[in-house]
């Protein structure tokens, strides 16, 4: 199953160290980890929110074993292409034991006053 995160430049850090193939923990205050189905919802997130939260914003791609996706709600927060996979924080760790291969950027988008 392929999915894309959207990301700032600090996830994307952690993400780098671990080899581009985890994802690191969350926050305690983000339950949820929500990787998208779609690659244009995740383009229109990195770049209009995470570039002015933070500068810049990356679109990551990557593949997770499709049967154990499936224990995963699939989550419509808006339009008919607006959808998350939704995965509680605390199963992260066997979420990122099911990620196939690597994370990939395949987008990158930097404010106008980024270096």
């Amino acid at each position: 199953m392929t999915l894309w995160r959207p990301t700032g430049p600090i996830e994307l850090g952690l993400v780098r160290d671990s080899g581009w193939r985890r994802w690191p923990p969350r926050l305690p205050d983000q339950p949820i980890f929500y990787p998208v189905l779609n690659e244009d919802y995740a383009i229109k997130i990195a770049r209009d929110w995470n570039v002015p939260a933070s500068g810049a914003g990356y679109v990551t791609r990557f593949e997770v074993d499709a049967v154990f996706a499936a224990r995963y709600p699939v989550r419509q927060v808006g339009g008919d292409t607006i959808l998350e996979l939704w995965v509680p924080a605390e199963e992260l760790e066997e979420f990122n034991d099911h990620i196939v291969g690597t994370i990939d950027v395949v987008h990158e988008f930097k404010s106008a006053t980024a270096g």
